[in-house]
């Protein structure tokens, strides 16, 4: 999909990609330059929220053990 960018430097986000980005009026979105490319990425409203659930499986399980390993290697 192409955009053209107006006199004022503004341009539209295409329907079809603010639907599937769940994108809505004061989304902040962040503007990454790479070399000659220019990445959007939307910027969620509670982004702890949004990584919930992003982890692998069990993380948060095996995490702990090995803390409580560390402890007793202490102790």
């Amino acid at each position: 999909m192409r955009t053209k960018i107006t006199d004022r430097g503004q341009t539209s986000i295409p329907a079809a990609i603010r639907r599937h980005l769940r994108l809505k009026a004061h989304t902040e979105l962040e503007w990454i330059v790479e070399g000659n490319t220019v990445r959007l990425v939307p910027i969620p409203d509670d982004p702890i929220a949004a990584l919930r659930g992003a982890g692998k499986k069990g993380a948060v399980r095996r995490l702990l053990a090995e803390r409580r390993r560390d402890r007793r290697k202490d102790a």
